[in-house]
């Protein structure tokens, strides 16, 4: 045991720092980093200044949009209402023309129905003068011819002759009678239609007359 050898003891090696490396600011180097400063603080005004413009544009525009939709709702409700007075005032136009074709046309109705009754009353009237008159003249004729024929009855045999030439005479009466009756009635017919030709073109003149005035 008193052979070994004792162990010698551990050395301790310590890596010595490395070097500092110490700058020494020169002139040139403070101006330009001085230079960088302004650089970035004029960069950066400018970007909040461009921003700024950004949003004063956005404004502008987004008012802009608002006022050209908000004139062009004003423009469209504008020319709503504009289109639905003319309707309604082209609606009432209408109205009012159909109801006056209405009430016209009823008007010239109702005259032309009072106008036929009054020429069909009056057609009928002459008419029923006419017949009255024809009747009464037939009457009076088949009378005289009853009262003449009753005459020559009565006569003898020996007046035979001579009443044969008083019948020709009379019936020769007659038949210029009958003629001048017929005459009379015709004039008296011509007068009539003549009458109410006069009638009806005064009728037709009047009724010109109302409808040009109405």
């Amino acid at each position: 045991m008193g052979g070994s050898k004792p162990k010698p003891p551990k050395v301790k090696y310590v890596s010595s720092p490395p070097p500092k490396t110490v700058q020494a600011p020169t002139q040139a180097f403070r101006t330009q980093l001085e230079l960088a400063k302004v650089a970035n603080a004029q960069q950066s005004k400018m970007l909040e200044r461009g921003a700024e413009l950004d949003r004063v544009n956005e404004e502008f525009f987004a008012g802009q949009d608002i006022r050209r939709l908000q004139a062009q709702g004003a423009e469209s409700r504008l020319t709503a209402k504009v289109s639905g007075q003319e309707q309604r005032r082209t609606a009432q136009t209408v109205g009012e023309q159909e109801r006056l074709s209405i009430g016209a046309r009823g008007i010239e109705e109702r005259k032309g129905i009072i106008t036929t009754g009054e020429q069909e009353r009056l057609t009928q009237a002459q008419r029923g003068q006419i017949e009255t008159g024809l009747i009464q003249t037939r009457g009076t004729e088949e009378r005289k011819g009853i009262a003449a024929t009753g005459t020559e009855q009565r006569l003898t045999q020996g007046q035979l002759l001579a009443g044969q030439e008083r019948q020709i005479g009379l019936t020769g009466e007659e038949q210029r009678k009958t003629i001048g009756k017929s005459a009379q009635e015709q004039r008296l017919t011509d007068l009539q239609q003549e009458q109410f030709r006069r009638y009806k073109e005064e009728r037709d003149y009047q009724q010109s007359r109302s409808a040009y005035r109405s």
